[in-house]
């Protein structure tokens, strides 16, 4: 999953990266019988309330997350990419912690209050952790950049509603020559440190920007993407032909003037630092690289695991999940080793889709009937349903080479945009049809969309829980659903069933690889091959995979590590409540709160193991 948390408006954490870790206060004791239920509730409402005016103080550092929370403030502006605003942002948050602490007394508060007092004490802990890393992220790299980003935004979020609208649209297509020349200045200053992005970057970063330039006004045919959003948007206006004429007239202004220049400006930098790179190196290449890389994982897992604990985990479940795909070999008859079955699965016309639009078109609609057959099922497995929409896209063509296999886009909280689940069909020659379903349930439902969209839609929380993060729980719970959608009457097949082997597979791979890659200094064909030796997955998605990791340190760990936790609390309330387990119940114990650091959510479920045994 690519989305950016808007938890990120209060941390310093790298781009496309979730937050913080587990570490802080500890357990805040029950809630004495001496405060009333009356006093908990205005205590509660008062903190909800402080604690949203610092998130507002922070979302205002950021007219996109603004945009993206519906609001139209600053709506021709597009964000500070300098990185000045991490300090600004470090400081309201140490202020309205210690604003917190002197104004309220975690005794007085509700079950619910005291939990989002401590999680806003972890948030801060975290971002205190994080601060000293903040210029260790790629502006640029194959998981990104704004040359893909900001259309994308434009295209996702900036709504029309009006003739001022569409002048702030032309005003933000204005503004990227500003955000290029501070990415610009920004990667310079990083290079002078020592930062420079891997040389597999330059490449794909480069000939995806030069695909947002191809079509009117910059070259014959077609209206580029952008030029096509902003003419739809404009001509659905109730307005005279004369004033659509005139917006329409500006909007291509401001792309081949300011909107031009800045990915002039883009390329140039590129050029320019491209020689510098040294290779593909983890973060160990990195200046202070072992420590950077221990703050990511912690703050990746919200666990204090060591790179060496994790790689051993990953070598457990590689082998462990081995052993059910032999299973499965043996079982379909399939007559040679289990590498000989990757490459049948791989390879096979059966489990293909045709490399064509046509076969595109097929996957989105398959992929629609299994969350179809998934949100049919969930009301015996699931309390509570996010009341949003959920829709399927392939990713645009011109994303293709930087955005990853499938990600989710959270929906508006207005309900004005719904969630999305993007999948990229570049080659459908590449794409095997056994992972469909387990990448439809990850990142459709019951996957994100049950955790992201739900926890958008929980009454009486803070801001800062409805629209935060944390990469393990939030990753755990995606692939936790891979196995849960089996018993909600997924995977007909044994391929099927495989398929969502392979899935898993991928991501005890990831454990072994990105520790391999950033702490034992593995090469980046050493852990492409790796994935080659152990599962079935594409060539293009392993390149795409390895790359991802040695730009991201740490976030491809956070996925089995939150599974794991998941299903050994699942196991553990089975075992001690007997009969009066109910799944539903165990789901709404994981979902109800939000996001949260592992072991508070594992006290969560000890709470509701507790309450079930009485």
């Amino acid at each position: 999953m690519r989305v950016i948390p808007l938890s990120l408006l209060l941390s310093t954490a790298l781009a496309g990266c979730t937050q913080p870790d587990a570490t802080g206060p500890q357990t805040i004791a029950a809630q004495p019988a001496a405060t009333t239920p009356a006093t908990a509730q205005a205590q509660d409402a008062a903190l909800v309330a402080y604690l949203d005016a610092a998130f507002d103080r922070a979302a205002a550092l950021s007219p996109e997350t603004l945009t993206s929370l519906g609001s139209k403030q600053d709506y021709g502006k597009l964000d500070d990419y300098t990185g000045r605003t991490a300090d600004q942002r470090l400081a309201i948050a140490e202020a309205t912690l210690a604003g917190m602490r002197e104004r309220f007394d975690p005794a007085q508060l509700s079950d619910s209050g005291r939990l989002s007092y401590r999680l806003y004490e972890v948030q801060v802990e975290n971002m205190r952790r994080m601060h000293p890393w903040r210029d260790h992220g790629f502006p640029v790299s194959t998981n990104g950049s704004p040359a893909g980003s900001i259309p994308t935004f434009l295209l996702n979020n900036h709504r029309v509603g009006s003739v001022a609208d569409a002048e702030a649209y032309v005003s933000r297509i204005a503004e990227t020559e500003r955000v290029m020349r501070e990415v610009s200045a920004r990667m310079r200053a990083q290079a002078a440190k020592g930062i420079v992005p891997p040389q597999m970057v330059f490449a794909p970063a480069r000939n995806d920007a030069k695909k947002v330039l191809v079509g009117a006004p910059f070259t014959a045919g077609e209206d580029s993407t952008v030029m096509a959003d902003f003419r739809k948007k404009v001509n659905a206006l109730n307005v005279a032909q004369a004033e659509k004429d005139r917006l329409l007239a500006a909007g291509q202004a401001a792309l081949t003037g300011p909107f031009k220049r800045g990915f002039d400006t883009l390329f140039a930098v590129l050029d320019e630092i491209e020689p510098q790179a040294k290779g593909n190196n983890g973060a160990w290449s990195l200046p202070n690289g072992a420590e950077f890389y221990a703050a990511r994982l912690a703050q990746n897992t919200t666990t204090e695991l060591t790179a060496d604990q994790i790689h051993q985990i990953g070598l457990d479940q590689v082998a462990r999940i081995r052993a059910e795909m032999e299973a499965i070999r043996q079982r379909v008859g399939f007559q040679g080793d289990l590498k000989a079955f990757f490459t049948h699965i791989r390879t096979s016309p059966q489990f293909k889709y045709e490399n064509s639009q046509a076969g595109r078109e097929q996957y989105l609609t398959d992929a629609r009937g299994v969350i179809a057959n998934m949100m049919t099922a969930a009301p015996r497995f699931f309390r509570t349903l996010p009341k949003a929409e959920l829709e399927v896209r392939a990713v645009k063509e011109w994303r293709q080479a930087t955005a990853s296999t499938a990600f989710y886009n959270r929906p508006a909280p207005d309900g004005s945009r719904p969630g999305i689940y993007y999948v990229n069909l570049a080659d459908m020659a590449q794409v095997q049809k056994v992972q469909m379903e387990g990448i439809s349930v990850h990142e459709g439902a019951p996957g994100h969309h049950f955790q992201i969209a739900r926890q958008q839609e929980l009454e009486g929380l803070p801001k800062f829980r409805r629209f935060g993060g944390y990469s393990a729980y939030s990753e755990g719970w995606g692939l936790y659903t891979e196995r849960l959608a089996q018993e909600m009457g997924g995977y007909a097949d044994p391929y099927s069933q495989f398929g969502m082997l392979s899935l898993q597979m991928w991501r005890a791979i990831r454990l072994v690889v990105d520790t391999g890659i950033h702490s034992k200094r593995w090469t980046r064909e050493q852990a492409q091959q790796y994935f080659r030796d152990n599962s079935q997955i594409s060539e293009i998605d392993l390149v795409r995979e390895v790359d991802r990791y040695i730009n991201n340190p740490g976030q491809a760990t956070s996925y089995m590590i939150g599974q794991l936790k998941i299903a050994e609390l699942r196991a553990r309330a089975e075992k001690e409540m007997g009969s009066r387990f109910d799944i539903r119940d165990f789901h709404e114990a994981i979902l109800s709160n939000g996001a949260m650091p592992l072991g508070v959510l594992e006290e969560q479920v000890e709470r509701y193991i507790a309450s079930g045994r009485a």
